[in-house]
């Protein structure tokens, strides 16, 4: 009986071994292929764009409320009462309307950019998946992302210049250098 346990306990270590040694790893810089895409390219500009006109609008409505808190100042002293009471409503309601303003850009903001990056992310993972199953890989690893403490690259396969090829990120196309200093 004794023999029967040990010979059955073999097979499953000798089976759990072979299966494990046919499992395969892969990792990709999410980031970099992501930056690298065309479309982040139209991204970033539409990004550009909207951010330029934000602040067009606001430093239009800074110089407004800047002119009449101006005005108030230099001209408080000759009011009547009931003229200076208007004139500091005015200007609280710039204020408030200023707030509002930042606030409903940087939501506009979030909300571009989320509708820009949906489908950008979508055709980056559907690529992703696509090499990872070409390349019989079970699971991917987004080594940008910090997530993964460690991997050991002998062991887990790079698809990042596959998914770079799959679409259609020229070779040379390559990230930005920070400045050095």
């Amino acid at each position: 009986m004794k023999k029967v346990i040990v010979l059955a306990l073999s097979v499953i270590s000798a089976m759990s071994l072979a299966s494990a040694q046919e499992l395969k790893f892969g990792h990709i810089n999410m980031q970099e292929v992501m930056y690298l895409m065309d479309e982040m390219d139209s991204a970033r500009v539409q990004m550009e764009q909207f951010n330029n006109d934000m602040m067009e609008t606001y430093n239009a409505m800074m110089e407004e409320l800047n002119n009449k808190y101006r005005t108030y100042q230099e001209m408080q002293a000759h009011w009547t009462p009931s003229v200076l009471a208007t004139r500091q409503q005015e200007i609280q309601d710039l204020q408030a309307r200023l707030q509002q303003y930042e606030q409903n850009a940087q939501m506009d903001a979030t909300n571009l950019q989320q509708q820009l990056m949906t489908p950008i992310i979508a055709k980056a993972n559907e690529a992703v998946a696509k090499v990872a199953k070409a390349n019989g890989l079970i699971y991917v690893f987004d080594v940008s992302a910090g997530a993964v403490p460690y991997f050991d690259p002998a062991q887990s396969m790079d698809v990042t210049a596959q998914v770079r090829a799959e679409l259609n990120i020229r070779p040379d196309k390559t990230l930005p250098q920070a400045p050095q200093q």
